[in-house]
């Protein structure tokens, strides 16, 4: 499947509280857990634990300055993201594709819809993200993306298993930016 088959027959809209229970269900699927080994998105190896919950998800959907993009295939839902104004800049975040449908061209059109949304609806010229910064190939595909590290670090927020249990010492974020034209 190519990249314009991958996008045919995607609804996009705006996430509400009745989708939170499905959308912690993708968000967990993609990353944690043996059914994220399907994917290539996986960070099964790097933290146990959860990803989300339905308040880190339900804080998204009511926050006024976010919104947690949806996207539906045949009334499924099969991917979704985070964006978040933030003054000059939009933030890229909480972004999952389902597992068995990842490596065909999905996750491009998802996060190229999400770029123009960003642009139109707040008129911000950057993308930001942060990215674990020990996922080299996670990162390698935002940068065919046109994402550029920034080598800026945050801390990992270890000892808050909202976020996962930690298998490793040495995680951190990067920022990521991408000038939006």
């Amino acid at each position: 499947m190519d990249s314009a088959t991958a996008a045919t027959g995607l609804t996009f809209r705006d996430a509400t509280d009745a989708d939170a229970e499905a959308l912690v269900a993708l968000i967990e699927s993609a990353y944690r857990g043996e059914s994220s080994r399907t994917g290539w998105t996986t960070e099964a190896h790097l933290l146990e634990g959860q990803r989300t919950d339905p308040e880190g998800v339900l804080e998204v959907v009511k926050s006024p300055d976010s919104r947690l993009l949806t996207v539906e295939r045949d009334d499924t839902i099969v991917a979704c993201c985070q964006l978040e104004h933030r003054g000059e800049h939009a933030y890229f975040g909480m972004f999952a594709v389902s597992p068995a449908l990842q490596g065909a061209g999905l996750g491009k059109a998802v996060i190229a819809e999400a770029e123009r949304m960003a642009r139109r609806t707040w008129g911000v010229s950057e993308m930001h993200m942060t990215v674990i910064s020990v996922r080299d190939d996670l990162i390698a595909w935002y940068e065919r993306r046109g994402y550029r590290r920034t080598g800026r670090m945050t801390p990992f927020p270890y000892g808050d298993e909202r976020f996962g249990i930690p298998q490793r010492d040495d995680l951190q974020f990067e920022l990521l930016v991408k000038p939006l034209a």
